[in-house]
């Protein structure tokens, strides 16, 4: 099929360390490393992790993966899009709400917890038999408590660990 892009999402699934699976995961690093070593067609391999201290360093050197990107929390223009992108996907017209006003109520919101805040907003739209509004849409916000918040010490380690370690991706 070559060449093509390998994509392997949430990859220490399925190679993390530990003993906990008989030699299974081990297997499979084993049998990842020798193709990605011996394969002379072009596969461009790109993975993604929650956890990356989980897998082995042979696998994560330079000369397999060659680099690694860390994506935070989104910026406020960022976030400003994805409310953009999550309104126009469910048929809300964006230059209805204030983008920017959203953008700055959810500070520390991931773009899977804006689109929950669109959702949800919509669902007590349609419930209360009104458009969606800028007001529901800020009470979604108010009523939500982003990873950041519930996991503030791990987010922030991981922060502070991808900091001089990785390559930034926003």
């Amino acid at each position: 099929m070559a060449p093509c892009v390998l994509w392997v999402d949430e990859i220490e699934k399925g190679i993390s360390t530990g003993d906990y699976d008989s030699g299974t995961s081990q297997r499979v690093l084993a049998t990842l490393l020798t193709w990605m070593a011996e394969h002379r067609k072009p596969v461009f391999i790109v993975t993604t992790a929650n956890d990356i201290k989980s897998l082995r360093p042979e696998l994560i050197r330079k000369g397999r993966l060659d680099e690694i990107f860390f994506v935070d929390l989104p910026a406020p223009s960022t976030r400003a899009e994805i409310y953009r992108i999550h309104l126009e996907k469910r048929a809300s017209d964006p230059a209805a709400f204030d983008l920017m006003e959203l953008a700055d109520r959810s500070v520390g919101f991931s773009g899977a917890e804006i689109e929950q805040a669109v959702v949800s907003g919509l669902y007590r739209s349609m419930a209360q038999k009104q458009a969606l509004s800028q007001t529901m849409l800020l009470e979604e916000i108010t009523q939500t408590r982003p990873l950041s918040v519930v996991m503030a010490e791990e987010i922030s380690q991981l922060q502070a660990w991808a900091k001089d370690r990785t390559v930034r991706a926003n």
